[in-house]
């Protein structure tokens, strides 16, 4: 069987889609359904029928292109060929974070790679119709400068910061990472409306800086070899954090399982897991034949795959771990913008599964 023909690409995928990294907004969703379910922990009000028994299992699950996507490749590709260990997979690969939330409150895909805020934006829109499987990337944004003279967070006292992705993620990891060092109000930060205008803002200004996220990072250093990654978002986050005692980790994407799915198919869902942990291991661990699928499937290109994916900080991160990273970093967001994670932290019952 062909990849194609089991591989559903939007329309319009062939362009480099970056919203699994940062975003246009994070925070933004579809409008919600006119029924979403009523029914806690339905995002339909009624069960669905588990499959024929001795059939492979469909699992339907969506993603975006950029890193949320990438950690899945390997199993994507091993999934073209048939059923693995009993699940049928059917794959999405999305542009947007705005394609996939309807998907998921129609009850058309069960498994998501999403923004990490969406995750909880869709837990409080389907009245806690979804569960955490995992955290499937790490903060994927960078300082980067035309030059050499950023080489820690005091550094960028006086600058300008050209950024995109004002009220989302991007905003609010900036935000925390500045405030952390007291340079709240000594650091310009000029919002754009795309990453390439921030690109082409930092080659007009030879003093000025640029947040971008990765693979975005990898594709202009191909057009203009003089852009330097000067600081890791991840790095800076973590100093903050450890500063003031939290347990909030940069946190980019993660793969969330609608209920009505989960619940009456545990095995499914437990193999889903297996084969999804192998994949990103692989991923991380084979980089010249991860970045030859990604350019298959038509992700990123696979020169900017190869470039990009030791900076894309892909994870399969589970269980207490992902609930302690996943719910500070959830926490952060609600103090900055509680409309960023859906108007409340999600409860505890965002990350127990059947």
């Amino acid at each position: 069987m062909d990849r194609r023909t089991f591989i559903k690409v939007a329309a319009g995928a062939g362009t480099l889609a970056l919203a699994g990294c940062a975003g246009k907004q994070d925070g933004d969703t579809a409008a919600e359904p006119e029924d979403a379910g009523s029914e806690e922990g339905s995002t339909e009000g009624e069960p669905e029928p588990e499959h024929d028994a001795g059939l492979p299992t469909p699992v339907r699950i969506a993603a975006l292109k950029g890193p949320t996507a990438m950690g899945m490749v390997k199993l994507m590709d091993d999934a073209a060929t048939g059923p693995i260990d009993g699940n049928a997979y059917e794959f999405q690969l999305l542009a947007s974070p705005d394609e996939v939330a309807p998907l998921v409150f129609k009850g058309d895909v069960d498994i998501a790679c999403v923004p990490a805020n969406l995750a909880a934006v869709l837990y409080s829109k389907t009245e806690k119709g979804v569960r955490a499987l995992a955290i499937n990337t790490l903060g994927v944004l960078y300082i980067c400068e035309k030059g050499e003279t950023i080489h820690e967070v005091a550094d960028l006292a006086g600058k300008t910061v050209y950024a995109s992705g004002k009220g989302a993620t991007p905003e609010y990891a900036l935000q925390y990472v500045l405030e952390g060092a007291g340079l709240s109000e000594s650091v310009t930060v000029e919002w754009k409306s795309e990453h390439a205008e921030c690109v082409a803002a930092l080659a007009s200004d030879p003093a000025g800086v640029a947040m971008l996220p990765q693979p975005f990072v990898t594709a202009a250093q191909t057009q203009d070899d003089t852009i330097r990654i000067a600081l890791d978002l991840n790095e800076e986050w973590a100093a903050v954090a450890s500063a003031r005692q939290e347990s909030a980790a940069l946190v980019t994407g993660a793969t969330i399982a609608r209920l009505d799915f989960a619940h009456p198919n545990k095995e499914a869902l437990d193999a889903f897991m297996k084969s999804y942990a192998e994949s990103v291991a692989w991923v991380n661990e084979h980089v010249d034949e991860a970045a030859a699928l990604i350019g298959g499937f038509d992700i990123i290109a696979e020169p900017v795959a190869k470039k990009a994916l030791p900076y894309c900080n892909i994870v399969c991160i589970t269980g207490d771990e992902m609930h302690d990273m996943l719910d500070g970093y959830l926490n952060v967001l609600y103090e900055a913008n509680p409309e960023s994670v859906g108007g409340s932290v999600p409860s505890e019952k965002f990350y127990e599964l059947p």
